[in-house]
C-alpha cells in the first residue's frame, strides 16, 4: 500500500484504555494506517510518549499550560508535531479534511462535540463514546445519515451485535427478521455480593473489574450496571430498536459479547477473548478483517458458559436507564449527567456506592423539559442536571 493510500486516523482520547489499544492495532499495520492526531485530557507525559512513537501531525490537550509543556518537550525531541488545546481543537482534528477515520474514545459528555464533528464531516466514525448517542441520539444519527458517515460501534457488545446483524439493518429489527437483541453483561465485580456488602463498596473495589481493563469511571458504571443501561440506550439508536427488543443477559465469562435472536428461532452470537483490540480492528478494517494481536478463543479452556438475569433490585441503575429511554426526550441526557456527577463523587469518597443510583433517580424525579432538537438544548439540560446533582450531594 502506498503512502498516499494510507488511512489517516485521529484518536480522540488516545491515552485511555481504548486509545492505547487502538494505537497497538495501528502499530501492527504500518502499511495500512498512519496517525494524524492524538488527543488527551491532562495525561501530558503519556501523550508525549505516544507522539514520539507515532509522530502525529497534531496533538491536543485540554489545557493551554499542558499544551505548552508538550510543545516544548516535542521541540526538544526534534519533532514537528503541532500542539493545540481546548474543545475547539478536538473538533478540528475530528473533522480535518485529511482524516479518513476517527476513533471517538473520550469518556463521558466531553466526547460528544468532537464525535459529532466527525459524524457531520462524513468520516468513518469508530464510536467508543456511548454518551454521544445517550445524550443526542437523534441528532447524531441524523448527522450520520446527512453526511454519509460510516458509523461503526466499538463497545464490544455493540460491535458484536453489528457483526450478528444483516449488513443493512435500519428501518426496524422486524423488517430484517430480527426478534430480539441479547446484550451481554459480565455482572461486574459485585454480582454475587449481598446487599449489605454492596452498601460498603469502596472505589478501589469498584474499579477492579474481573474481566476487562478499563478506566475508573467506566469501571464504576460496570459495577453499578449503569454501563449496561447506557449501552441499552446506545443500542436502541444504533440498531433502530425499542427498549423492549433488547434483553440484558448476565454472562460472567465475558466470552459471548452479544447476540441477535431471529424470528426463525436462530440465535447468532459473536465470541472472542475479552480484548478491546478485536472490535477496534474490526472497525478500522471493515469490511475486511486484520490481525488484532489477540489469540483465538480457546473453548476448551473456557469450558463453560453461564447466563443469568440481572438483579435490578441490587443494581437499580439498569432499570433507570431503560425507563429513561422509554420516556425519551431529555430523560437520557438527565440520566447521564446525574450519573457522571454521582460517579465522580463516589470516586472522591463524597458519596456511597448505593447512593449513585439513588442520586440519579432523585434528579430524574425533578421536573425538566425540552426536546433533543438542538445541541444547545441538549447541553443546557446536561448542565441543569449536573447542577441538580451537585446540590443534592452538597446539601
Amino acid at each position: 500500500m502506498s503512502q498516499s493510500s494510507l488511512q489517516r486516523v485521529t484518536v480522540l482520547g488516545s491515552t485511555g484504555s481504548v486509545g492505547t489499544s487502538t494505537l497497538d492495532v495501528i502499530g501492527r499495520h504500518p502499511d495500512r494506517y498512519s496517525v494524524h492526531a492524538l488527543t488527551a485530557h491532562t495525561s501530558k507525559e503519556a501523550l508525549l510518549a505516544q507522539c514520539l512513537a507515532h509522530r502525529p501531525a497534531v496533538a491536543v490537550l485540554d489545557g493551554e499550560a499542558d499544551a505548552a509543556w508538550l510543545r516544548q518537550a516535542l521541540k526538544r525531541a526534534g519533532q514537528a508535531t503541532e500542539v493545540s488545546a481546548g474543545p475547539q481543537a478536538l473538533c478540528e482534528v475530528a473533522r480535518d479534511a485529511s482524516v479518513d477515520c476517527v476513533m471517538a474514545a473520550i469518556v463521558g459528555a466531553a466526547g460528544l462535540l468532537p464525535a459529532l464533528a466527525a459524524a457531520e464531516a462524513g468520516k468513518r466514525v469508530l464510536l467508543a463514546n456511548k454518551e454521544a448517542l445517550v445524550m443526542s441520539g437523534a441528532l447524531f444519527m441524523e448527522a450520520v445519515s446527512r453526511s454519509g458517515a460510516i458509523l461503526l460501534p466499538i463497545d464490544s457488545e455493540h460491535n458484536a451485535i453489528y457483526q450478528c446483524l444483516p449488513a443493512e439493518h435500519r428501518g426496524g429489527l422486524a423488517k430484517h427478521g430480527v426478534r430480539q437483541l441479547l446484550l451481554t453483561a459480565s455482572g461486574g465485580p459485585f454480582r454475587t455480593w449481598s446487599q449489605a456488602d454492596i452498601n460498603n463498596v469502596t472505589p478501589e473495589q469498584a474499579c477492579a473489574h474481573p474481566n476487562w481493563s478499563m478506566g475508573r469511571k467506566i469501571s464504576v458504571d460496570s459495577a453499578t450496571l449503569m454501563n449496561k443501561g447506557l449501552e441499552l440506550i446506545e443500542a436502541c439508536w444504533l440498531f433502530d430498536a425499542t427498549p423492549e427488543q433488547i434483553q440484558v443477559v448476565v454472562h460472567p465469562q465475558s466470552v459471548i459479547h452479544s447476540m441477535a435472536a431471529y424470528q426463525d428461532g436462530s440465535v447468532i452470537a459473536q465470541l472472542g477473548n475479552p480484548d478491546m483490540r478485536i472490535p477496534i480492528a474490526y472497525g478500522l478494517a471493515w469490511p475486511e478483517r486484520i490481525d488484532a494481536g489477540v489469540e483465538t478463543l480457546d473453548l476448551f479452556q473456557v469450558a463453560r458458559l453461564d447466563f443469568e438475569a440481572p438483579d435490578e433490585i441490587r443494581f437499580p441503575c439498569l432499570g433507570l436507564a431503560r425507563e429513561a429511554m422509554r420516556q425519551g426526550g431529555m430523560a437520557p441526557v438527565v440520566l447521564n449527567a446525574a450519573n457522571e456527577v454521582a460517579v465522580d463523587a463516589f470516586l472522591q469518597r463524597q458519596l456511597g456506592f448505593t447512593a449513585i443510583g439513588q442520586l440519579v433517580a432523585d434528579v430524574l424525579s425533578r421536573p425538566y423539559q425540552g426536546q433533543v432538537d438542538s445541541l444547545d438544548s441538549v447541553l443546557a439540560t446536561d448542565q441543569w442536571a449536573r447542577q441538580q446533582a451537585f446540590e443534592l450531594i452538597t446539601r
